[in-house]
């Protein structure tokens, strides 16, 4: 792999984890190389204020989506403010509940749009612009019966473009596919980083102008996905937090979407990067409550059990503590 992420099998990295406590105790050593850039601090915030920490939840590959989501046992955890919950295609009248129910519980809710078929290490498949767009004319198809369940925020499409996407590239797929999803839509989208949510450098020079094309829409929230193995291919080093300071220069919102620890023994010293990320007032969705296909859920058993007239007596498991404790 190109220091990328293969989650050829519906985002299902296998492997242990580690406790959060595993991070260091200061930044240091996420810090290096030092930042050249000026940390957005709180000038972007405002867009993601409604936004707080939360979950992801993965619940479109099991009983068809018809599954019991957790939400007693989530109660019990109040630092979990928002869930971010990925759509596949074909699950548009089950994820009307899913919303429904996360709403009425007074969850702030990001809605994805994910295609587990895009996500492997063929660029080609994962620059195609025709499968950013087909995303889009989701959106335009199924906002108005989703948004009936109740307000969410749009995450236009998960891990949309490889490792290696140009600037110029996936500034121009977005502002397209962004346009699209404007005739339906006001409010923020949150767009996730190239190359699984890591590429904090192309995305940057997409906002910026530097790259021919210029990602233009000011509601945009960046979205950068955080793992042991979590790689730059265009800086050529593990993701550090001079990455996350040149998101937040660019002005716009960002926000960590996915993190957690896939037991890669990779050297991306992950939990730092979640302790800062927050510090400069971004939020931070735990990968996963429940869904992962491998054994990066929170709780248990796993994966979601089929939906019924009573609510399913789920558990915490091993690995809820160390995301729990970075929300």
């Amino acid at each position: 792999m190109a220091g990328g992420d293969d989650y050829s099998s519906l985002q299902q990295p296998s492997g242990g984890y580690a406790a959060a406590g595993d991070g260091m105790a200061s930044y240091a050593g996420s810090q290096s190389p030092s930042s050249p850039y000026t940390a957005g601090g709180r000038v972007a915030s405002a867009i993601t204020a409604g936004l707080g920490n939360g979950v992801n939840l993965q619940p479109s590959y099991y009983y068809d989506g018809d599954v019991d989501l957790g939400w007693n046992l989530m109660a019990k955890y109040p630092k979990i403010k928002s869930v971010r919950i990925e759509i596949e295609m074909g699950r548009e009248a089950v994820a009307e509940r899913w919303i429904r129910e996360a709403v009425s519980r007074k969850y702030a809710v990001i809605a994805t749009f994910h295609s587990a078929a895009i996500l492997t290490n063929d660029q080609l498949l994962m620059d195609d612009p025709n499968e950013l767009f087909k995303a889009a004319a989701w959106w335009v198809t199924n906002y108005s019966s989703l948004s009936k369940a109740g307000a969410f925020t749009i995450n236009l499409m998960n891990e949309w473009g490889g490792h290696a996407i140009t600037p110029n590239d996936y500034a121009a797929s977005y502002n397209q596919a962004i346009a699209t999803v404007r005739s339906v839509y006001d409010g923020p989208i949150i767009v996730d980083l190239p190359g699984f949510g890591q590429e904090a450098h192309t995305a940057a020079l997409a906002v910026v102008g530097k790259s021919g094309q210029t990602l233009k829409d000011p509601k945009i929230i960046l979205s950068a996905h955080v793992y042991p193995q979590a790689f730059s291919l265009s800086r050529q080093r593990a993701m550090t937090t001079a990455d996350l300071d040149e998101l937040a220069a660019t002005g716009r919102g960002c926000m960590l979407g996915e993190f957690g620890d896939d037991g890669s023994g990779g050297k991306t010293p992950w939990a730092d990067l979640v302790k800062y990320a927050k510090s400069r007032d971004w939020p931070v969705f735990g990968w996963a409550w429940n869904g992962d296909g491998g054994r990066m859920n929170m709780i248990q058993p796993v994966p979601f059990q089929k939906v019924s007239s009573t609510p399913y007596p789920y558990t915490v498991g091993p690995y809820f503590q160390p995301i729990y404790d970075l929300l």
